[in-house]
């Protein structure tokens, strides 16, 4: 280079070292710093002071916007009531920065500079230049990526904030905003004064110098001729012609400080500094190569690495994840720096994990992901088994267990109990179903088994109790090892707690006493004092003073009715209660004979003596046996006086009973007939109300009669009168009372009125219940507990008065009755159904006939006998069983020995009596146990009997 360059460039600087004390400095304020919390007032005071004096001011930053976004880049406001002192923004989706500021008449002016595509995802640099500030015309120039963009001239000037309200002024930028779109700012400065040059330089945009600059070194050179000597001028001038050609330069110059630089770098005998590599250390970006040029800055660098964009010396991550939205929708997309990767599949979907780099092949390698189908796992998806289990994309559904099971998602799905199926069937093998309803099955087992129904072990004795220990869940006590195992005791009794029960115990209370010779067998009692003259010693007589051996105590004050004054503990001495047996403290007498309403045989018609010959509780003075309908109540007082129906249930009161009443309940619903049939036929509901659509109402669902007792343990789901099998109430009907040859039979009730004993060899005579029935099954164990003796002992049913019953009656061998008059009576072994129909009633006729094997005129006829003519064996246990339809006149009864069916009567049809009441039968035998009694209500007629109903229909259906 010549001499007379350098020489130039020398000049140049020591002017430009001059010229820069005389010109205005620049004032950069980093509006990121501002915004992190410096203070904010003095920031405010600091501009409103430089606007006074410069002419120029510069917004600078670097920053990326998403796609069509936008934002405030920075402002200054008032914040007593936001008014916006000057703010530049860009509107994205056109394209343009908008610049309001406050004009000195104090009102906001808008500019919009076109052009400016800044919202497109890459990083650029901006510079707004407002110039003008201290003269008559206001411009705003708006540079993107070093270059010119738009520019606005002739606008009103600015308002200058007043001093008063520096303390209100705030200054916002927009980088908080800007990250809540997913964008960055990488820089953001506010410049006050300075030249376009200066502020390129500080951005790296190689701005050429402006007028300005020139304008400003003449004014110093000038300035300093004034103010030293006129030799100075002379020097000057011997330079003029350099600083014309210098200004020359410096409008053709396009390279600016980059190219000077480089001459001066190249200029060894100026004195500069060495030539040094631009590219060590390593000014592009990391990753990104540098290669040196003889351009400004000295070097250029490569592409930004993948993954990024950028100039290469400035690289920002490209987010991948909202560029191009890689991830399948539930998979988190996870922008890294560089590239991207999913996380794994949302859970119910399976598929790839994906990661990469650039928008690309993010756009070009989208994860997928396919629905898991949980319901075919071979696990039923986690549902319970046999549940039905729904797919559905990305989950699944559990839902109710499928048909043929009950459950739900808690408790399991298991088998629907089905008395019909086998496979279905939850009784044991020797048990059987009992009762079934919307999947509840209610099992028992087998004659000669006992148990729960869903466990059944050997019953040698038939009354209910296993021989040996059962293992049963429910921990029923019908599961418990029997303490008398060929004994009939189906309570179980136990006084002295020793396992043994008192049937089988030689000394029942432990006291050393045999019990054929205690005068207390349940009780210990060894000193045997006895008081009265009675059989029970004063331990367990309830009457120690008075004799009674019936040792009757009705009220079970444990005061026998012998000694109490309070028979029937109403509260009414016997001697002035009007019902002394009968609990009546109203004391109630309609036909003032002395005897109350509540025990009075004819409570409207005076018969103070209440005989009743025929024992059909009815007193003779009332009783008219005028009875149409054969149900053993007469026309007068039957409910249904022309359709039988002994059990007179009237569910709703209302004086007709249910069989002839179309709406039992009285609730408007007729309970057969439209609209009908009624869902709950004896409960009143109106509104028909069947949540789970099985055609039986809610109020009736477990118990249909309402009665409080469930349906599967009540004995008449469809009787609220008759809810458990009880003898405890009874009626001693004596068939012979004649005479003393025999005394009285002496009747036992134990088990809660489920079993019964008689102990004496007696006349012939029946325990009747009070219950009466229509339909019923009724169900026993025979055992006489004696060797002694061979005579008669059986059940009865449908009981409407002492001359008027059926008998079941078994006699053990042949023998004819010791008493010849009024006929001859012969018994043959074996087993005989009798229906009683006396002319005469309980007397030596009905004794000698009953006593007789066959057809007694006017007495009793025999409808069928054993034809094996076996007698009862001693010691040894028998269960029947009777089903009886009084309706269509069905009689079936089936006798067991063990397990083993040894008589079986087939189907009889009769029609004698059309329901009644249920007993036990004896006729001089002793010791005598009906055990395990039960009877259900049962109006069902059974298969059997269809081909009958052909025959008694002749043939018409």
């Amino acid at each position: 280079m010549e001499s007379r360059e350098c020489v130039r460039l020398i000049l140049y600087f020591g002017l430009l070292s001059f010229v820069k004390s005389a010109r205005q400095e620049l004032q950069v304020i980093d509006l990121l710093s501002v915004s992190e919390g410096r203070q904010m007032s003095s920031v405010v005071e600091k501009i409103r002071t430089e606007l006074l004096t410069v002419n120029d001011i510069y917004f600078l930053s670097t920053f990326r916007l998403p796609a069509k976004q936008g934002g405030v880049l920075f402002g200054l406001y008032s914040k007593k009531d936001n008014t916006k002192w000057l703010e530049a923004s860009v509107v994205g989706k056109i394209n343009k920065v908008l610049v309001r500021y406050m004009r000195e008449d104090s009102k906001l002016h808008a500019v919009s500079l076109q052009n400016s595509n800044l919202s497109d995802g890459n990083t650029h640099t901006v510079i707004l230049r407002v110039s003008g500030l201290r003269g008559d015309t206001l411009t705003l120039e708006l540079y993107v990526d070093c270059k010119q963009v738009d520019t606005s001239l002739g606008l009103p000037e600015i308002m200058v904030i007043p001093a008063s309200e520096v303390e209100f002024g705030e200054l916002r930028s927009g980088h908080k905003a800007f990250l809540r779109m997913q964008g960055t700012v990488e820089s953001m400065k506010l410049i006050l004064g300075g030249s376009m040059s200066r502020v390129g330089a500080l951005s790296e945009c190689p701005f050429q110098e402006d007028e300005s600059i020139h304008n400003t070194v003449n004014g110093v050179v000038n300035s300093i001729l004034g103010e030293h000597t006129k030799a100075l001028i002379t020097q000057m001038t011997l330079f003029n012609k350099v600083l014309a050609e210098l200004r020359e330069d410096i409008r053709d110059q396009v390279k600016e400080m980059s190219l000077i630089r480089n001459t001066i770098m190249e200029c060894q005998v100026c004195g500069f500094h060495e030539h040094r590599s631009r590219c060590n250390p390593n000014p592009c970006f990391q990753g990104v190569d540098c290669m040196e040029t003889y351009e400004y800055p000295g070097y250029r660098c490569g592409p930004c690495p993948p993954g990024s964009q950028g100039n290469g010396s400035h690289c920002a991550d490209i987010d991948e994840c909202s560029h191009a939205n890689p991830c399948f929708p539930g998979s988190k997309c996870i922008n890294t720096s560089p590239g991207f990767r999913c996380e794994s599949c949302p859970r119910g979907y399976k598929g790839n994990m994906v990661s990469g780099l650039g928008v690309e092949y993010a756009k070009a390698s989208k994860q997928v992901c396919t629905d898991i189908d949980e319901c075919n796992d071979g696990n039923n998806g986690g549902c319970a088994a046999n549940s039905i289990c729904t797919n559905s994309m990305g989950s699944y559904k559990c839902g109710p267990c499928k048909s043929g099971f009950v459950g739900n998602q808690t408790m399991g799905c298991v088998p629907k109990r089905s008395c019909i199926n086998p496979a279905f069937n939850p009784c044991a093998v020797n048990g059987h179903c009992v009762f079934e309803r919307n999947g509840d099955v209610s099992c028992m087992c087998n004659v000669g088994w006992a148990g729960n129904g869903y466990t059944c072990g050997r019953d040698t004795d038939i009354d209910g109790y296993p021989d040996e220990p059962m293992p049963c869940i429910d921990n029923s006590k019908h599961c418990r090892q029997d303490n008398c195992r060929l004994t009939p005791n189906s309570g179980q009794e136990d006084a002295d707690n020793d396992g043994i029960g008192d049937q089988c115990d030689e000394d029942a209370d432990g006291d050393g006493i045999k019990n054929v010779e205690d005068n207390c067998r349940l009780v210990p009692n060894k000193d045997q004092q006895n008081s009265d003259t009675d059989s029970f010693g004063d331990a367990c007589d309830n009457c120690p003073n008075v004799p009674n051996n019936d040792q009757k105590d009705t009220d079970a004050s444990g005061e026998g009715d012998a000694c109490d004054n309070d028979i029937d503990g109403d509260g009414i001495p016997n001697m002035l209660d009007n019902c002394p047996r009968v609990p009546n403290p109203l004391q109630t007498d309609r036909d003032l004979d002395g005897v109350g309403d509540a025990c009075d045989s004819c409570p409207e018609t005076s018969n103070p003596t209440q005989t009743d010959a025929d024992s059909d509780l009815v007193g003779d003075m009332c009783d008219t046996n005028q009875d149409r309908d054969g149900d053993g109540h007469q026309d007068t007082k039957d409910n249904c006086a022309d359709i039988p129906n002994s059990s007179q249930l009237d569910s709703d009161n209302d004086g007709t009973g249910d069989e002839c009443d179309q709406d039992d309940d009285n609730d408007g619903i007729p309970d057969y007939i439209p609209p009908g049939p009624d869902n709950c036929r004896l409960i009143h509901n109106p509104n028909q109300k069947d949540t789970d659509g099985d055609g039986i109402g809610d109020v009736c669902e477990e118990d249909f009669d309402n009665d409080t007792v469930l349906d599967p343990v009540d004995v008449c789901p469809e009787s609220a009168e008759v809810t458990l099998t009880d003898f405890r109430a009874y009626q001693t009907v004596i068939l012979d009372p004649e005479g003393d040859a025999q005394i009285d039979p002496n009747w036992v009730v134990l088990n809660q009125g489920m079993e019964i004993v008689q102990t004496m060899n007696s006349d012939p005579g029946l325990a009747v219940g009070y219950t009466a029935f229509n339909g019923v099954d009724f169900e026993g164990t025979f055992h006489v507990n004696t060797v002694t003796d061979d005579d008669y002992a059986g059940f009865i049913f449908s009981y409407q008065d002492s001359a008027s019953f059926y008998v079941v009656m078994w006699k053990q061998t042949e023998q004819t009755y010791w008493q010849a008059t009024p006929f001859r009576a012969v018994a043959e072994p074996g087993l005989q159904l009798k229906a009683v129909k006396s002319k005469t009633g309980p007397g030596e006729q009905m004794r000698n006939a009953l006593w007789h094997t066959g057809h007694t005129n006017d007495q009793v006829r025999l409808l069928w006998k054993d034809p094996r003519n076996v007698g009862w064996k001693d010691k040894t246990s028998y269960r029947w069983q009777l089903m009886h339809r009084p309706q269509v006149g069905y009689i079936r009864v089936k006798l067991y020995e063990g397990v083993d069916l040894v008589a079986d009567s087939g189907v009889i049809i009769d029609t004698s009596m059309r329901g009644g009441r249920l007993g036990v039968f004896c006729f001089s035998q002793e010791n005598i146990i009906w055990s395990n009694l039960q009877y259900r209500c049962n109006d069902t007629i059974p298969e059997d009997f269809e081909p009958y109903r052909r025959i008694l229909l002749g043939g018409r259906e």
